[in-house]
């Protein structure tokens, strides 16, 4: 992870904000010879023993195989990002940059048995899935179906060791620059690059 303390956030609670809005994460382990990687939606919990991971993968995949065999991975959140060129620059002869927010969790994966894995099936759906009205509520699914379904998949649990942290919105330049930037990106169709002016004007 690129290291700058100039875009570290130090307030804890934003970086556990910010990983609650980007809950869809890049999981990353290693089967001893190469890295493997998924994407995967998670819950987050914290409490006094710490930031728990809770999800679930499907088995007989590599990267089903490689936590199996080696506890140690890596989550990934990503936040918008863009391109930020130097023509808004006071001084535009420079080079331009990329703004992006990113955290990465570092941690060890524990797999789940089928009564766990269950569980976490039924709390992902109830979370999404209104459990009175929805016609996909779980206690809706045939028990047939739920179980042959479980079958194919496994529940995780990582248990959270080390958060790092890059909120990269340009803080090193001038407040001209900075605001150039953010008035910039505000006009453009893309709506990572709105989301960045947004975070940026919120700095000012």
């Amino acid at each position: 992870m690129y290291k700058n303390s100039q875009f570290e956030e130090k307030d804890a609670d934003k970086v556990l904000a910010f990983m609650k809005a980007h809950s869809f994460i890049t999981l990353i382990g290693h089967d001893g010879e190469f890295p493997v990687v998924t994407q995967i939606p998670v819950h987050i919990y914290q409490d006094e023993n710490g930031i728990r991971l809770v999800g679930h993968i499907m088995k007989k995949t590599d990267h089903h195989q490689a936590y199996a065999k080696n506890e140690n991975v890596m989550a990934l959140f990503t936040g918008a990002h863009s391109y930020v060129s130097a023509s808004v620059y006071e001084n535009p002869a420079v080079a331009s940059t990329w703004n992006y927010s990113s955290v990465q969790c570092k941690g060890k994966i524990k797999l789940m048995n089928a009564d766990e894995t269950r569980a976490v099936i039924k709390h992902l759906t109830d979370s999404f899935e209104d459990p009175k009205s929805s016609p996909a509520a779980f206690h809706k699914m045939d028990d047939v179906y739920i179980e042959n379904n479980l079958k194919a998949i496994v529940g995780f649990e990582i248990k959270v060791e080390s958060i790092n942290n890059v909120f990269k919105l340009s803080q090193n330049h001038s407040y001209q620059n900075r605001t150039n930037i953010a008035k910039d990106l505000a006009k453009s169709d893309n709506p990572d690059a709105q989301e960045v002016a947004k975070q940026m004007k919120k700095m000012l």
